[in-house]
Protein backbone atom coordinates (compact mmCIF):
# COMPACT_ATOMS: atom_id res chain seq x y z
CA UNK A 1 0.00 0.00 0.00
CA UNK A 2 1.21 3.51 -1.19
CA UNK A 3 2.64 5.79 1.83
CA UNK A 4 0.01 8.24 0.41
CA UNK A 5 -3.48 5.91 0.38
CA UNK A 6 -1.82 4.83 4.27
CA UNK A 7 -2.35 8.30 4.78
CA UNK A 8 -5.63 9.17 3.10
CA UNK A 9 -7.19 6.39 5.02
CA UNK A 10 -5.36 7.34 8.56
CA UNK A 11 -7.08 10.78 7.80
CA UNK A 12 -10.53 9.10 6.79
CA UNK A 13 -10.92 7.15 10.16
CA UNK A 14 -10.55 10.35 12.04
CA UNK A 15 -13.47 12.06 10.48
CA UNK A 16 -15.01 9.08 10.24
CA UNK A 17 -15.15 8.01 13.75
CA UNK A 18 -15.88 11.71 14.63
CA UNK A 19 -19.77 11.99 12.21
CA UNK A 20 -20.65 8.72 13.49
CA UNK A 21 -20.06 9.42 17.21
CA UNK A 22 -22.09 12.91 16.10
CA UNK A 23 -25.14 10.56 14.42
CA UNK A 24 -24.81 8.43 17.38
CA UNK A 25 -25.46 11.48 19.88
CA UNK A 26 -28.92 12.55 16.65
CA UNK A 27 -30.23 9.31 18.09
CA UNK A 28 -32.32 10.01 14.74
CA UNK A 29 -33.98 8.12 11.88
CA UNK A 30 -34.66 7.86 8.21
CA UNK A 31 -36.13 11.72 8.85
CA UNK A 32 -32.30 12.01 10.39
CA UNK A 33 -30.43 10.61 7.27
CA UNK A 34 -32.90 12.48 4.89
CA UNK A 35 -32.23 16.01 6.98
CA UNK A 36 -28.28 14.91 6.37
CA UNK A 37 -28.73 14.26 2.76
CA UNK A 38 -30.46 17.37 2.16
CA UNK A 39 -27.52 19.54 4.06
CA UNK A 40 -25.27 17.26 2.36
CA UNK A 41 -26.13 18.32 -1.30
CA UNK A 42 -26.61 22.18 -0.20
CA UNK A 43 -22.93 22.70 1.93
CA UNK A 44 -21.39 20.37 -1.51
CA UNK A 45 -22.99 22.25 -4.32
CA UNK A 46 -20.26 24.14 -5.33
CA UNK A 47 -17.96 21.78 -5.81
CA UNK A 48 -20.31 19.42 -7.30
CA UNK A 49 -21.14 22.00 -9.39
CA UNK A 50 -17.49 22.80 -10.55
CA UNK A 51 -16.50 19.18 -10.64
CA UNK A 52 -19.15 18.24 -13.02
CA UNK A 53 -19.91 20.61 -14.92
CA UNK A 54 -18.22 19.25 -18.14
CA UNK A 55 -17.99 15.56 -16.94
CA UNK A 56 -21.80 15.04 -16.17
CA UNK A 57 -23.18 15.54 -19.41
CA UNK A 58 -20.79 12.89 -20.83
CA UNK A 59 -22.04 10.02 -18.67
CA UNK A 60 -23.85 7.40 -19.78
CA UNK A 61 -25.72 4.61 -18.52
CA UNK A 62 -22.91 2.65 -17.20
CA UNK A 63 -21.98 5.67 -15.19
CA UNK A 64 -25.56 6.75 -14.42
CA UNK A 65 -26.55 3.16 -12.83
CA UNK A 66 -23.21 3.66 -10.54
CA UNK A 67 -24.78 6.32 -9.06
CA UNK A 68 -28.15 5.03 -8.66
CA UNK A 69 -27.02 1.67 -7.49
CA UNK A 70 -24.37 3.52 -5.12
CA UNK A 71 -27.20 5.89 -3.71
CA UNK A 72 -29.87 3.13 -2.98
CA UNK A 73 -26.90 0.64 -0.88
CA UNK A 74 -25.74 3.76 1.27
CA UNK A 75 -29.55 5.12 2.05
CA UNK A 76 -29.83 0.91 3.25
CA UNK A 77 -26.95 1.10 4.83
CA UNK A 78 -27.39 4.55 6.67
CA UNK A 79 -31.03 3.97 7.71
CA UNK A 80 -30.09 0.25 9.34
CA UNK A 81 -26.69 1.67 11.26
CA UNK A 82 -29.35 4.66 12.87
CA UNK A 83 -31.66 2.06 13.95
CA UNK A 84 -28.89 -0.17 15.06
CA UNK A 85 -27.84 3.03 17.25
CA UNK A 86 -31.26 3.21 18.76
CA UNK A 87 -31.42 -0.07 19.32
CA UNK A 88 -27.79 -0.89 20.80
CA UNK A 89 -24.87 0.82 21.79
CA UNK A 90 -22.77 2.82 19.87
CA UNK A 91 -19.61 0.68 20.49
CA UNK A 92 -20.97 -3.24 19.62
CA UNK A 93 -22.71 -2.28 16.19
CA UNK A 94 -19.77 0.09 15.21
CA UNK A 95 -17.19 -2.15 15.57
CA UNK A 96 -19.06 -5.19 14.03
CA UNK A 97 -20.23 -2.89 11.14
CA UNK A 98 -16.82 -1.73 10.38
CA UNK A 99 -15.30 -5.31 10.97
CA UNK A 100 -17.50 -7.50 9.16
CA UNK A 101 -18.16 -4.85 5.95
CA UNK A 102 -13.97 -4.56 5.06
CA UNK A 103 -13.68 -8.95 5.60
CA UNK A 104 -16.86 -9.60 2.70
CA UNK A 105 -15.33 -6.91 0.87
CA UNK A 106 -11.72 -8.05 0.70
CA UNK A 107 -13.21 -11.67 0.01
CA UNK A 108 -15.24 -10.36 -2.78
CA UNK A 109 -12.13 -8.39 -4.01
CA UNK A 110 -10.06 -11.61 -3.84
CA UNK A 111 -12.12 -14.18 -5.08
CA UNK A 112 -14.07 -12.09 -7.88
CA UNK A 113 -11.96 -9.26 -9.16
CA UNK A 114 -8.62 -10.94 -9.65
CA UNK A 115 -7.11 -8.93 -6.20
CA UNK A 116 -4.19 -11.07 -4.53
CA UNK A 117 -3.06 -10.69 -1.11
CA UNK A 118 0.08 -11.35 0.73
CA UNK A 119 0.45 -13.45 4.05
CA UNK A 120 1.10 -9.94 5.97
CA UNK A 121 -1.39 -8.35 3.89
CA UNK A 122 -3.83 -11.57 4.90
CA UNK A 123 -2.60 -11.32 8.60
CA UNK A 124 -3.32 -7.63 9.01
CA UNK A 125 -6.90 -8.44 7.81
CA UNK A 126 -7.60 -11.39 10.53
CA UNK A 127 -5.83 -8.54 13.35
CA UNK A 128 -8.33 -6.01 12.25
CA UNK A 129 -11.16 -8.52 12.35
CA UNK A 130 -10.29 -9.86 15.71
CA UNK A 131 -9.60 -5.96 17.30
CA UNK A 132 -13.37 -5.28 15.86
CA UNK A 133 -14.20 -7.68 18.09
CA UNK A 134 -12.46 -7.57 21.22
CA UNK A 135 -14.00 -3.62 20.71
CA UNK A 136 -17.17 -4.96 20.78
CA UNK A 137 -17.09 -6.89 23.95
CA UNK A 138 -15.34 -10.06 22.72
CA UNK A 139 -16.26 -13.34 24.50
CA UNK A 140 -18.88 -11.73 26.43
CA UNK A 141 -21.04 -11.33 23.10
CA UNK A 142 -21.32 -14.43 23.41
CA UNK A 143 -22.16 -15.58 26.76
CA UNK A 144 -25.84 -14.97 28.52
CA UNK A 145 -26.89 -12.12 30.85
CA UNK A 146 -28.37 -11.92 33.82
CA UNK A 147 -29.88 -9.28 32.38
CA UNK A 148 -32.55 -10.15 29.59
CA UNK A 149 -32.66 -6.65 28.81
CA UNK A 150 -29.22 -5.73 28.40
CA UNK A 151 -28.59 -9.50 26.23
CA UNK A 152 -31.45 -8.45 23.61
CA UNK A 153 -29.79 -5.43 23.44
CA UNK A 154 -26.19 -7.26 22.53
CA UNK A 155 -27.78 -9.50 20.39
CA UNK A 156 -29.72 -6.17 18.71
CA UNK A 157 -26.35 -4.66 18.24
CA UNK A 158 -24.88 -8.03 16.65
CA UNK A 159 -27.58 -8.66 13.72
CA UNK A 160 -27.69 -4.34 13.02
CA UNK A 161 -23.95 -4.89 13.12
CA UNK A 162 -23.67 -7.50 10.84
CA UNK A 163 -26.25 -6.45 8.58
CA UNK A 164 -24.88 -2.71 8.26
CA UNK A 165 -21.38 -4.46 7.60
CA UNK A 166 -22.91 -6.47 4.97
CA UNK A 167 -24.54 -3.07 3.00
CA UNK A 168 -20.57 -1.75 3.48
CA UNK A 169 -19.20 -4.36 1.97
CA UNK A 170 -21.91 -4.06 -0.72
CA UNK A 171 -21.08 -0.29 -1.20
CA UNK A 172 -17.28 -0.33 -1.10
CA UNK A 173 -17.13 -2.55 -3.84
CA UNK A 174 -19.40 -0.81 -6.27
CA UNK A 175 -18.02 1.96 -5.39
CA UNK A 176 -14.59 1.17 -5.63
CA UNK A 177 -15.44 -0.48 -9.15
CA UNK A 178 -17.27 2.73 -9.95
CA UNK A 179 -13.96 4.73 -9.21
CA UNK A 180 -11.08 2.30 -10.38
CA UNK A 181 -12.52 0.34 -13.54
CA UNK A 182 -14.74 3.13 -15.06
CA UNK A 183 -12.59 5.91 -13.56
CA UNK A 184 -15.53 7.75 -12.33
CA UNK A 185 -14.75 10.82 -9.76
CA UNK A 186 -14.97 9.89 -6.48
CA UNK A 187 -16.19 13.05 -5.76
CA UNK A 188 -18.95 12.76 -7.94
CA UNK A 189 -20.18 9.38 -7.48
CA UNK A 190 -20.22 10.23 -3.64
CA UNK A 191 -22.49 14.00 -4.45
CA UNK A 192 -24.55 12.23 -7.16
CA UNK A 193 -25.30 9.36 -5.32
CA UNK A 194 -26.53 12.19 -2.41
CA UNK A 195 -29.53 13.05 -4.19
CA UNK A 196 -30.45 9.52 -5.20
CA UNK A 197 -30.55 9.09 -1.51
CA UNK A 198 -32.80 12.50 -0.55
CA UNK A 199 -35.27 11.22 -3.00
CA UNK A 200 -35.72 7.67 -1.45
CA UNK A 201 -35.93 9.02 2.01
CA UNK A 202 -38.39 11.73 1.25
CA UNK A 203 -41.11 9.42 2.25
CA UNK A 204 -40.80 8.66 5.15
CA UNK A 205 -40.49 12.66 6.16
CA UNK A 206 -43.83 13.10 4.26
CA UNK A 207 -45.70 10.56 5.96
CA UNK A 208 -45.49 12.81 9.11
CA UNK A 209 -44.53 16.42 8.42
CA UNK A 210 -45.33 17.76 11.89
CA UNK A 211 -42.50 15.15 13.26
CA UNK A 212 -40.50 15.44 10.78
CA UNK A 213 -40.28 19.53 11.37
CA UNK A 214 -39.86 18.80 14.95
CA UNK A 215 -36.81 16.43 14.52
CA UNK A 216 -35.76 18.45 12.25
CA UNK A 217 -35.20 21.80 14.48
CA UNK A 218 -33.70 19.24 17.57
CA UNK A 219 -31.39 17.07 15.33
CA UNK A 220 -30.18 20.34 12.61
CA UNK A 221 -26.67 20.71 14.28
CA UNK A 222 -25.88 16.77 14.02
CA UNK A 223 -27.05 16.49 10.66
CA UNK A 224 -25.46 19.60 9.44
CA UNK A 225 -22.14 18.37 11.10
CA UNK A 226 -22.50 14.65 9.18
CA UNK A 227 -23.12 16.18 6.53
CA UNK A 228 -19.78 18.55 6.27
CA UNK A 229 -17.39 15.89 7.25
CA UNK A 230 -19.12 12.63 6.03
CA UNK A 231 -18.74 13.06 2.36
CA UNK A 232 -14.76 14.07 3.08
CA UNK A 233 -13.89 10.65 5.16
CA UNK A 234 -15.31 8.48 2.32
CA UNK A 235 -14.15 10.27 -0.39
CA UNK A 236 -10.64 10.17 0.52
CA UNK A 237 -10.99 6.28 0.85
CA UNK A 238 -12.40 5.95 -2.54
CA UNK A 239 -8.87 8.07 -4.14
CA UNK A 240 -6.88 5.50 -1.62
CA UNK A 241 -8.49 3.18 -3.71
CA UNK A 242 -7.53 4.38 -6.96
CA UNK A 243 -4.12 4.18 -5.40
CA UNK A 244 -4.11 0.73 -3.80
CA UNK A 245 -6.17 -2.87 -4.06
CA UNK A 246 -9.54 -2.66 -2.41
CA UNK A 247 -8.94 -6.11 -0.20
CA UNK A 248 -6.42 -4.07 1.68
CA UNK A 249 -7.82 -0.50 1.80
CA UNK A 250 -11.50 -1.57 2.62
CA UNK A 251 -9.79 -3.47 6.14
CA UNK A 252 -7.25 -0.80 6.72
CA UNK A 253 -10.22 2.06 6.99
CA UNK A 254 -11.10 0.05 10.30
CA UNK A 255 -8.19 2.57 11.57
CA UNK A 256 -11.17 4.50 12.71
CA UNK A 257 -11.91 2.22 15.51
CA UNK A 258 -9.06 3.23 16.96
CA UNK A 259 -10.86 6.84 17.45
CA UNK A 260 -13.75 5.51 17.90
CA UNK A 261 -12.79 3.65 20.84
CA UNK A 262 -10.71 6.22 22.47
CA UNK A 263 -13.34 9.10 21.84
CA UNK A 264 -16.81 7.61 21.74
CA UNK A 265 -16.10 5.43 25.02
CA UNK A 266 -15.10 8.25 26.84
CA UNK A 267 -18.10 10.49 25.90
CA UNK A 268 -20.61 8.24 25.42
CA UNK A 269 -19.89 6.47 28.77
CA UNK A 270 -19.95 2.74 27.21
CA UNK A 271 -17.67 0.71 29.43
CA UNK A 272 -15.16 -1.56 29.11
CA UNK A 273 -12.82 0.71 27.81
CA UNK A 274 -9.04 -1.26 28.59
CA UNK A 275 -11.04 -4.44 26.70
CA UNK A 276 -12.01 -1.87 23.33
CA UNK A 277 -8.11 -0.40 23.95
CA UNK A 278 -6.80 -3.82 23.15
CA UNK A 279 -8.77 -4.32 20.41
CA UNK A 280 -7.39 -0.91 19.29
CA UNK A 281 -4.18 -2.31 19.53
CA UNK A 282 -4.63 -5.24 17.46
CA UNK A 283 -6.28 -2.83 14.41
CA UNK A 284 -3.10 -0.80 14.78
CA UNK A 285 -0.95 -4.05 14.46
CA UNK A 286 -3.34 -4.93 11.55
CA UNK A 287 -3.98 -1.66 9.71
CA UNK A 288 0.17 -1.51 9.47
CA UNK A 289 0.57 -5.18 8.06
CA UNK A 290 -1.49 -4.23 5.47
CA UNK A 291 -0.12 -0.97 4.76
CA UNK A 292 3.44 -3.02 4.56
CA UNK A 293 1.52 -5.89 2.92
Amino acid sequence: MPLSAFALILLAGVIHASWNIAAKKANGDARFALQSGVFLMIVWAPLGIAMGWHVVPLWGWTEWAFVVASGVLHVVYYVALLRGYRKSDLTVVYPLARGSGPLLSSLFAILFLGESISLAGFAGIVGVVLGVFLIAGGPQLWRATQDPARRERVHKGLRYGVLTGAFIAAYTVTDSYAVKVVAMSPILVDYFGGFVRVLLLLPAALRNRAEAARLWRLQWKYALLVAVISPVSYVLVLYAVQQAPISHVAPAREVSMLFAALIGGHLLQEGDRLLRLIGAAFIAAGVIALALG
